[in-house]
C-alpha cells in the first residue's frame, strides 16, 4: 500500500499524524491519485523503510517526509508501507525485498500510464533493506526511474551478491549511497560495504559514526533503560538517513565528501583535491556523476545537525642533520581565520615520522574560522621511540652534536578542501622545534608579496 503524505501538517510525528492528512493511492485506481490531488509535472519522491520489529513505521519517517516537503513544496510525498513483509525474521524479510520491488515496479508502471509523469522526476529513497527493494523496483519498472538514493543499505545476505540481486548502478539513471555502519560489533556488517552505486559515499570511513559510541550508549541506558542498549547498532545505521534530511533542510552547510582510493589514504589527507569531479556534496544536492565504475568518496561529520565539517589537508617537511625516523610524536595545530579559530586539533599520525620527508595529515575543524591568517604548531615527543632512533639520539649528545639532531620545520602547506584554497605558511623565529613549546606560522611571502 503506498502512502502520499499532503502538506498540510509536515511536523507532527507520524504516530501522532491524523489520517485526514494520509491520502492513500490505490493502484489501478485514477481516482485516488485526484483524491491525493497528485501533481504529475512535480517531483515525486518513494520513501522505502527497511526491517521492522516492531510493525510501525519508525519515527524517521516522518522527520524525512517534512523535510522533503520543506525543501520541494509541491512534491508528491509517497511512503511505500510494507510492514506487514518487513516485519519477519531478518532471512525472511530480506528474502521479501525483490517481490515488494517487482509490486513497486508495477505501481510506478501503472503511476507512468496514469498521469504520464516523467520518470527523471521520479526519486527513491530506501533505508537498509528498503534500499535494495528501491534497486529491485527500479530495475523491473518498465522504464528506468530518475534516481534512486541508498541509505546504507543492509549487508547481510546481499554483501557480494551479483548486481541482479542487490541494489546496483543499473536500477536507476543515477544511483547515490550513503554508507553508515558498514562494520559490525558481532563481526558481521549491518550496513553493505562493497560500492554498490554510481557514487559511495562513506562518512566517518562508513564505520561508527560521530556519537554513537559506547559511552553514548551507556549513557542512554542510565536514562531509559536496557532498551537503549539497542541504539549502538541503530544510531550508525540511522546516520544516514540524519544525513540525508541535514542535506535538506540546511542546503547553505552541505557536507562535502572527496574521492579517495581507501578510507586510510583520506585519514592521511591526501585526498582533498576537486578536480576532475574528485569531490562532491553530500545527499540530496549531489552532483550525477557517472561513471563506469562506481566511484568510492569520503567525508568526516560532527555528530549532530548540521553534520558539515572542515577538512584541511597540512604537509610537513620533517628535516634534520641528523637522520631521525620512526618517531611518533603527538601534534597539535591551532588555526586563526578572519571568522574565528579552533585550538588544540590533534593530528593523527597515520604512519610513524621520518625527517627529511613530507608527511600529509587531515584536520578536521568543527566550525568555520574563514581565511587562515595563522598557524600555530606544537610538537611532543613519544616515549615510543624504537631502539635505533634512541640509539642516534644517545650518539649525538655524547659527542656533543645534539644540535645537529633537532627536527625542524620551515614551511607548513595547506589545502582546504571546502573552498580549493593553497597556502603556504613560513615559521616565525628559529626552525627548530621545542618540546611543549607551540610554534607560530605566518603567511611566507611568494615574490616578495603576500598571499592572498
Amino acid at each position: 500500500m503506498s502512502r502520499l503524505w499532503k502538506r498540510t501538517s509536515p511536523f507532527i510525528p507520524l504516530p501522532l499524524m491524523p489520517e485526514d492528512d494520509i491520502c492513500y493511492i490505490i493502484p489501478g485506481n485514477p481516482e485516488s491519485l485526484k483524491e491525493c490531488t497528485f501533481n504529475s509535472t512535480s517531483k515525486t519522491f518513494l520513501v522505502i523503510h527497511g526491517w521492522t520489529v516492531s510493525g510501525l513505521f519508525e519515527s524517521w519517517v516522518a522527520k524525512l517526509v517534512s523535510a522533503l516537503y520543506e525543501r520541494e513544496q509541491d512534491a508528491n510525498v509517497i511512503v511505500v508501507d510494507w510492514l506487514y513483509t518487513a516485519q519477519n525474521q531478518y532471512p525472511v524479510a530480506a528474502q521479501n525485498t525483490k517481490m515488494v520491488g517487482q509490486e513497486i515496479a508495477h505501481f510506478i508502471d501503472w503511476l507512468e500510464e496514469a498521469t504520464n509523469i516523467p520518470l527523471e522526476n521520479l526519486h527513491l529513497i530506501g533505508y537498509s533493506l528498503g534500499a535494495h527493494v528501491a534497486g529491485f523496483a527500479g530495475s523491473h519498472a518498465s522504464n528506468k526511474v530518475g534516481r534512486i538514493t541508498g541509505l546504507d543499505p543492509a549487508g547481510p545476505d546481499f554483501e557480494g551478491e551479483h548486481a541482479h540481486h542487490r541494489l546496483s548502478p543499473d536500477d536507476a539513471h543515477f544511483v547515490d549511497v550513503l554508507h553508515t555502519f558498514t562494520q559490525g560489533s558481532l563481526g558481521f556488517s549491518i550496513g553493505i560495504q562493497q560500492p554498490v552505486g554510481h557514487v559511495d559515499i562513506y562518512p566517518n570511513g562508513g564505520s561508527f559514526q560521530p556519537g554513537c559510541n559506547l559511552q553514548s550508549t551507556l549513557e542512554n541506558i542510565s536514562k531509559y533503560g536496557l532498551f537503549a542498549i539497542t541504539d549502538i547498532p541503530r544510531c550508525s545505521h540511522e546516520r544516514s538517513i540524519h544525513l540525508f534530511i541535514d542535506s535538506l533542510v540546511n542546503e547553505q552547510e552541505a557536507s562535502m565528501a572527496y574521492r579517495c582510493g581507501s578510507n586510510d589514504m583520506f585519514d592521511r589527507g591526501m585526498c582533498l583535491s576537486c578536480r576532475k569531479n574528485h569531490c562532491n556534496t553530500v545527499g540530496y544536492n549531489i552532483r550525477k556523476i557517472r561513471m563506469t565504475r562506481s566511484i568510492k568518496m569520503y567525508t568526516k561529520t560532527k555528530d549532530s545537525m548540521p553534520f558539515r565539517v572542515y577538512h584541511y589537508q597540512l604537509k610537513i617537511l620533517f628535516s634534520s642533520k641528523v637522520d631521525r625516523s620512526e618517531m611518533e610524536p603527538s601534534l597539535t595545530v591551532s588555526l586563526i581565520g578572519t571568522k574565528g579559530e579552533v585550538e588544540d586539533l590533534k593530528l593523527t599520525v597515520k604512519e610513524k615520522i621520518t625527517t627529511n620527508k613530507t608527511h600529509s595529515f587531515l584536520l578536521v575543524a568543527e566550525k568555520d574560522i574563514g581565511d587562515l591568517l595563522m598557524v600555530k604548531f606544537k610538537w611532543q615527543e613519544s616515549t615510543n621511540w624504537s631502539a635505533s632512533s634512541m640509539l642516534k639520539m644517545v650518539s649525538s649528545w655524547w659527542s656533543g652534536d645534539s644540535a645537529d639532531s633537532e627536527v625542524e620545520v620551515h614551511k607548513i602547506r595547506i589545502r582546504v578542501g571546502e573552498t580549493q584554497k593553497k597556502m603556504v605558511f613560513c615559521i616565525e623565529g628559529p626552525h627548530a622545534l621545542s618540546l611543549q613549546q607551540e610554534v607560530t606560522f605566518v603567511k611566507c611571502k611568494i615574490n616578495g608579496k603576500k598571499q592572498t
